[in-house]
């Protein structure tokens, strides 16, 4: 099995570009207006379509013109889209973004229909469980789906990887359920109370998610690279820290929903974690050079071509 199931929120994404980001109660002027896809869910469904893999959608869309949008761009990429409903009772997901010019950002969502998505809405794509290698899965849809989502994927067989993002509190059962999970640096500190610094700490925050049952960990962090942990059966946790490719930032709106599709995309295809970290890495430090969400999404043989000449 291939197929990569992803569940989790559609957005509008609309960008403002600034010189720098407005401080509180301040307006600033001069910035440049744009729309495009987003949303974590969309966002990694696309960064795995865009990186090989066979992927299917499961997301709660507006009866409206963004929710026509939404599904015309999920099938232009070749993602199945017979797990996505259309609600007329909410709009379609929009999120306001204000993206600076040194590439750091600030975003506000209106989740609309994606905080609709349902447990019901889960066991209606039950079908799409059945054929999945994984699935990956984000916050940004209520917590009750997400569950259901995570104990249908068990009952499957599927691989579930967990992106908890934004950050959240989660209950405890969550987590012996996750195969693996990819906080960055301010959600690991969300979910474990520890301040990560340095490569020590990212060991730490990881050990504690492994406590509450989570087998693999990658703790991201950005220009510091990643961290890898895993916990065997028997207990022995093993890890290794991967250095960031070094590249000038644009926009970071999306760099971590590429990580995340890259990275399953991968795994589905049957490559070892360890392994399949470096692809994901080049799909994000490609895409922080670009401009925008979807837009800045790169696709495999570019990916490859970037590894092969940082290899060089």
């Amino acid at each position: 099995m291939t197929r990569i199931l992803v569940a989790g929120s559609y957005n509008t994404d609309m960008v403002i570009r600034l010189d720098r980001l407005p401080r509180p109660g301040e307006t600033l002027l001069g910035g440049e207006f744009g729309m495009g896809g987003g949303g974590k869910g969309a966002n990694q469904a696309i960064a795995a379509a865009r990186a090989g893999g066979d992927v299917a959608f499961v997301g709660c869309l507006g009866a409206d013109t963004l929710g026509d949008e939404a599904l015309a761009a999920l099938t232009a990429e070749g993602i199945d889209t017979s797990g996505c409903r259309r609600d007329a009772t909410a709009p379609s997901g929009v999120a306001q973004i204000l993206v600076a010019a040194n590439g750091e950002n600030c975003i506000a969502v209106a989740p609309g229909a994606n905080a609709l998505l349902s447990p019901t809405d889960i066991c209606s794509a039950a079908a799409l469980f059945s054929g999945a290698a994984a699935i990956l899965l984000q916050l940004e849809t209520p917590l009750d789906t997400v569950l259901a989502a995570l104990e249908t994927a068990r009952r499957h067989h599927c691989y579930t990887v967990l992106n908890p993002a934004p950050a959240r509190e989660l209950p405890a059962t969550f987590f012996p359920l996750v195969d693996l999970i990819t906080p960055n640096e301010t959600e690991a500190e969300s979910l474990t109370g520890v301040t990560i610094v340095d490569n020590s700490d990212a060991e730490q925050a990881a050990r504690a998610l492994h406590a509450r049952g989570v087998r693999h960990v990658i703790i991201t962090r950005g220009s510091a690279g990643v961290t890898l942990s895993r916990q065997s059966p028997d207990g022995q946790v093993s890890g290794c820290h991967r250095p960031a490719f070094a590249v000038t930032a644009l926009d970071t709106t999306a760099a971590g929903d590429v990580f995340n599709g890259c990275l399953v995309a991968r795994l589905a295809a049957g490559q070892d974690l360890a392994d399949a970290i470096p692809f994901a890495q080049a799909a994000s430090a490609m895409a922080v050079q670009r401009v925008g969400a979807q837009d800045s999404i790169p696709r495999h043989d570019d990916i490859r071509h970037f590894l092969a000449e940082r290899s060089c």
